[in-house]
């Protein structure tokens, strides 16, 4: 949903200098990252001795609070802790969630003990998330930068991934774990802190703006369901992770049928990583000249192709070389369809929908590797052929999607002004009931 614009330009620069490090923080510390999500791998296989199936049931399970990505947005939406909203959720849940870590760290490792710990912090973490994603989705509607912070929260949470990527085994190797545990238990403390900051050109009058204006838990399920604007947002970001190719049926290419050495990969799904940095750049610099429809059929242009050069791979030279492109396209296509959530969400419910994009793109992340799994197992000669061509196939329901996104929302560059759209949200929330969602923060 376009924002109400508030008089004057956006403050891009001091938007940028809080989001920057709240991003950076999330992703270092959200436990289904590359980073603990490797490192707790590496504790299950050589530590615990656990068998395959065993880690992956164990990622199964600790990312359970992610599919239910939805209720934690809504709390954050309907829920206002210490009466500062988002910064109240950063310092509870933020705080809460080093205090596991360090019991995780204190207590003797082992599978059942560290399964219930991840999990707890699965679950507090999941509330932090929902404030950052909450919080950015609102500011980039009331300033018009949903393009420009949608490039930003892609670009700088690629870093993490791609630094545990290509830092994992030595991660691994070198520290306990206690000492990892111990590490993002101070980065979560940071997140803590970082919530009694409070800078003006974020908070300033953010809450009671229309678009910050909810309707009670009943009212915004009803005004969520009938938001159609939202449907083709969440959808997109579906298909678009649905890649059997990518992961585990990747992994098995690179190394079993091209014999290429175990670094390969990792060193692949770091540049891949890498390369969305590139791609939101571009996204920045394009998404104030072009509208978000022209965007939208450029990334998925770019989109329908990616996995065919993953084909001709031969070396580990070329494996990084490919990985690139296809990191750049995924990260410009999802960049786009990022910034269409943002503009899509519907008044005092951004952390509502942008946590249920969160938990469809997880969902379908787990849902395509298992599918490629399957279909790289059919065939010895061609199951990774067969991978490629299924996630293309896939990808093609993107293009009837972009037809139901309604006209209005895409019509604009970013940091253009929508005044249709403006009037529709004004005449939304007058159809509700202003909840205590829309109170001004303290």
């Amino acid at each position: 949903m376009a924002t109400t614009a508030a008089a004057g330009p956006p403050k891009a620069g001091p938007v940028f200098l809080y989001f920057t490090p709240l991003t950076l923080l999330v992703f270092l510390v959200i436990p289904n990252g590359m980073l603990l999500d490797v490192a707790t791998s590496f504790m299950l296989k050589n530590q615990l001795h656990a068998s395959a199936d065993q880690v992956a049931n164990f990622r199964l399970l600790t990312a359970v609070p992610v599919y239910l990505s939805f209720a934690f947005g809504l709390a954050r939406d309907l829920w206002n802790p210490f009466g500062r909203r988002d910064r109240g959720f950063m310092m509870l849940f933020g705080a809460i969630t080093a205090a596991l870590f360090v019991w995780i760290a204190q207590t003797p490792l082992s599978y059942a003990g560290l399964l219930a710990g991840m999990l707890l912090v699965m679950f507090s973490f999941s509330f932090v998330s929902a404030a950052a994603r909450g919080l950015m989705t609102l500011v980039s509607q009331e300033q018009l930068m949903s393009g420009r912070l949608s490039a930003l929260w892609n670009a700088v949470s690629s870093a993490p991934y791609a630094l545990g990527a290509f830092a994992s085994g030595f991660l691994a190797e070198h520290l306990l774990p206690v000492h990892t545990f111990m590490l993002v238990a101070a980065i979560s403390a940071l997140i803590a802190v970082l919530g009694l900051w409070k800078p003006r050109a974020v908070f300033s009058h953010a809450y009671d703006q229309p678009l910050a204006r909810g309707a009670g838990f009943v009212g915004d399920l009803k005004r969520l369901v009938r938001h159609r604007a939202a449907y083709p947002a969440v959808l997109l970001v579906c298909v678009c992770q649905f890649s059997p190719g990518f992961n585990t049926p990747l992994q098995f290419y690179l190394t079993n049928d091209l014999h290429l050495p175990d670094a390969a990969y990792a060193y692949s799904q770091g540049v891949l990583q890498a390369a969305y940095i590139p791609a939101g750049i571009l996204y920045a610099l394009l998404c104030k000249r072009l509208p978000l429809r022209t965007l939208l059929w450029i990334a998925t242009g770019l989109w329908l192709p990616a996995a065919f050069p993953l084909l001709f791979i031969h070396s580990t030279a070329s494996a990084l070389a490919l990985s690139f492109l296809v990191g750049f396209a995924s990260g410009f296509a999802f960049t786009t369809f990022w910034d269409l959530a943002m503009r899509s969400s519907p008044p005092g419910l951004q952390g509502t929908l942008m946590m249920m994009v969160a938990g469809m793109y997880e969902l379908a992340y787990r849902g395509g590797d298992w599918v490629g799994a399957g279909i790289y197992a059919s065939s010895a000669e061609h199951g990774f052929l067969y991978c490629v061509i299924a996630g293309t196939a896939t990808s093609l329901l993107m293009i009837p999607l972009l037809f139901l996104i309604p006209k209005a929302l895409i019509a604009t560059a970013d940091g253009e002004r929508n005044p249709a759209l403006e009037a529709e949200v004004l005449a939304e929330i007058g159809e509700s009931t202003p909840a205590t969602a829309g109170a001004p923060a303290r």
